[in-house]
């Protein structure tokens, strides 16, 4: 096959267009989106924000923001609250000192393609460390993980003090599940490196939250309605491309503090599950 006279041509045919949104005004007003949530989250100086196309009026916004955030930082969106009850409650019996807690002032994927944009670093086409490598290509970003658990290979760890745990499965202390907790939300620091800003002369470093309302029962015409349940993902800054992957698949439900995003309110459409 010879290689293609017009490859603008061929993207667009084969839809790569849409999806690398290369040079495109949708990608420019993602990107002003993002700088503009990095700095409300003090993870980007304001100077940073001069080559957006929103940075004109984003001084009063960002004020505003900034003072919303911190405020609002020890808040827990409904989900995330659901998930921490439920923790304490099912590991009362371990005698905890410090109640089980998600990671804090985590930026929000509320937008879809976020996480893609924050893969890589802001001018440059490759992120690397020693878990993940992640670049640019014609359609998008490839990401490659060093080791890839997204297949059923392999043995399933079940805490116990639930339902019964089948013979195939490997029974967990409820002990073992609180210190992997705690050591999960205490990263190493080089883990919390943002990609979007790694070639900065200094690095932002944060947490990143995703949440999907993935379907679970699909709609049965004069039976039933559709039901999704309700997950929340957390990664530290530098693997945010783990979350590019499952949003690609699951999409994203938005910012979890809105309250139209609340599956707790959605009485006819949610399954009653919640994962993290």
């Amino acid at each position: 096959m010879r290689p293609h006279e017009n490859p603008a041509e061929l993207q667009r045919a084969l839809g790569w267009d849409r999806l690398a949104w290369t040079n495109s005004e949708e990608r420019e007003q993602l990107r002003s989106y993002i700088a503009l949530q990095l700095a409300s989250h003090g993870l980007l100086a304001e100077e940073g924000l001069k080559d957006f196309a929103l940075s004109h009026f984003s001084h009063g916004l960002l004020e505003n923001w900034r003072e919303k955030t911190r405020m609002l930082v020890e808040q827990r969106s409904p989900v995330d609250q659901r998930i921490e009850n439920f923790l304490n409650r099912y590991f009362a019996d371990q005698d905890l000192k410090e109640p089980l807690v998600l990671p804090t002032k985590a930026l929000v994927l509320d937008r879809h393609g976020m996480a893609r944009e924050l893969s890589l670093p802001v001018a440059g086409d490759k992120f690397q460390n020693r878990f993940v490598e992640s670049r640019r290509c014609a359609n998008g970003v490839l990401n490659n993980p060093a080791q890839d658990r997204r297949t059923t290979e392999g043995t399933f760890h079940v805490v116990e003090g639930g339902l019964p745990i089948a013979g195939d499965k490997r029974v967990v202390p409820k002990s073992v599940f609180v210190k992997l907790l705690r050591a999960a939300v205490n990263p190493p620091m080089d883990l919390m490196v943002l990609p979007y800003t790694a070639d900065a002369e200094s690095p932002a470093h944060a947490w990143v939250s995703l949440m999907l309302r993935p379907l679970v029962c699909p709609e049965v015409e004069g039976c039933c309605r559709a039901k999704t349940m309700e997950t929340r993902f957390f990664v530290p800054g530098s693997l945010v491309s783990n979350l590019d992957f499952v949003e690609s698949i699951f999409g994203n439900a938005g910012d979890p503090l809105v309250p139209r995003n609340d599956a707790a309110l959605d009485v006819e459409s949610w399954s009653g599950h919640t994962g993290c």
